[in-house]
């Protein structure tokens, strides 16, 4: 039988392939046109643009798209500028004004290529009238560590952005948008992915006030008196500002947790497929998972060994304590947790773009002997919870992933393996 740690790897490894844009973006592009204005946002979109140059050699492209520092890829035609994530830095607001203006310096007869994937919307940063760059860092920091899902961390940067939420669109109109993107949100739904810059956008102030309530956000002046004025909202569906206007996905969650399950059966394991919907705490999650390993262990889960747990999706993490981690290693604590070093079943978890939270890992991994080897090494599972420390455990214990940069963002990836 294939080695579990391998065999994760694999799976891994197939998750991240079957986003990779050079692969997923040439396919669905339409006839090349004689000339195109590419812009974007998001750890994929530089991948995406060079997709596009080599796909389209003859086509006059102009363009600006803003990346990671780290995600650059060169293009030949279109500026790749690099900038700060999570937390927005000078650049990325640099970059986000020339793209509107670019955008609004298009006419009718242009076509606009909006080229859209996770981490967009903290690389995208135009505050709204009024709000400084400084004041909305501070909002995304709060939101950081606020326990909130992707969905209404979007929902409150949306109307406090001059570019999000439908707005780059308006800024383009009458210009065509031809949006390609790249989903990193349960659901794939346009209007979250990279706070929807050229989509029409369901949420209302009202939404974004509500978010603050619910986690008692801590607002500067300026930022809350913008909200409850309520003025200028975002374009809604039905605008005429998208008439005439296209969408297409280049790459979605589920095919990479189909790519994963065909390697998976290939190496003689049943795979149990949760979907690309998973949300919820981390450390929550990670328990239910282990506690449905246990029952394909003991032949009474949906399926038994040797068997494959694999879902996708995102978890949130509210942070209470001061230590290093993001996500997927969390959730691999409270796998870890509840199955206290139980036999035969291991584990990895990982952000696809190869950042886990703010770290220089994708993830980790666990085995039947991690909790051992985290007391040995003088540290334990339930106190890196506590401190929300995950990545400084799997650092100790040499159970890290590292990828690097992958150029591509279909969110998180998880699979437990039972033998």
């Amino acid at each position: 039988m294939t080695d579990p740690k391998d065999l994760l790897r694999q799976l891994a490894d197939a998750a991240i392939r079957a986003a990779d844009p050079a692969h997923r973006v040439p396919p669905i592009l339409p006839a090349a046109p004689k000339k195109a204005i590419v812009l974007g946002a998001g750890k994929a979109s530089a991948a995406m643009a060079r997709a596009i140059e080599q796909t389209w050699p003859d086509t006059d492209l102009s363009g600006v798209v803003v990346t990671r520092y780290g995600y650059e890829v060169a293009c030949e035609h279109v500026e790749i500028v690099l900038a700060a994530h999570p937390v927005p830095d000078d650049a990325g607001r640099e970059a986000a004004r020339r793209i509107l203006d670019m955008a609004e310096s298009a006419t009718a007869d242009d076509l606009v290529i909006a080229l859209m994937s996770g981490g967009g919307s903290a690389l995208l940063t135009a505050p709204a009238d009024g709000i400084t760059f400084a004041e909305k860092q501070e909002v995304n920091r709060q939101l950081l560590r606020s326990g909130a899902d992707i969905g209404e961390m979007n929902t409150l940067r949306k109307h406090i952005s001059a570019i999000k939420g439908g707005r780059l669109a308006a800024a383009a109109h009458p210009a065509r948008v031809l949006s390609i993107l790249i989903s990193d949100v349960p659901g794939d739904d346009p209007a979250v992915i990279g706070s929807g810059p050229t989509v029409p956008d369901p949420t209302t102030f009202a939404d974004a006030l509500a978010v603050v309530a619910k986690y008692n956000m801590e607002l500067p002046e300026s930022v809350r008196r913008h909200l409850e004025a309520g003025a200028d909202e975002t374009p809604k569906p039905g605008s005429p500002i998208f008439d005439g206007n296209e969408l297409m996905f280049a790459a979605k969650p589920d095919k990479s947790i189909e790519a994963a399950a065909e390697v998976a059966r290939a190496a003689g394991f049943a795979v149990v497929d949760l979907g690309d919907l998973v949300e919820g705490e981390a450390r929550d999650v990670g328990r239910e998972h282990a506690e449905l390993a246990l029952a394909c262990k003991a032949g009474a889960g949906p399926a038994s060994a040797p068997c494959v747990i694999l879902s996708g999706g995102e978890t949130t993490v509210t942070m209470t304590g001061h230590g290093r981690g993001g996500r997927n290693t969390e959730y691999l604590l409270g796998v870890a947790e509840r199955l206290d070093g139980a036999a035969d079943i291991y584990a990895v978890a990982c952000d696809t773009d190869g950042v886990d939270g703010s770290e220089d890992n994708a993830g980790a991994f666990i085995d039947p002997t991690t909790c051992a080897r985290a007391e040995a090494a003088g540290m334990s599972v339930a106190a890196a919870l506590a401190g929300n420390d995950a990545y400084t455990l799997f650092d100790n214990i040499g159970d890290l992933l590292m990828t690097g940069p992958t150029f591509t963002n279909v969110n998180d990836f998880r699979a437990l393996v039972v033998t």
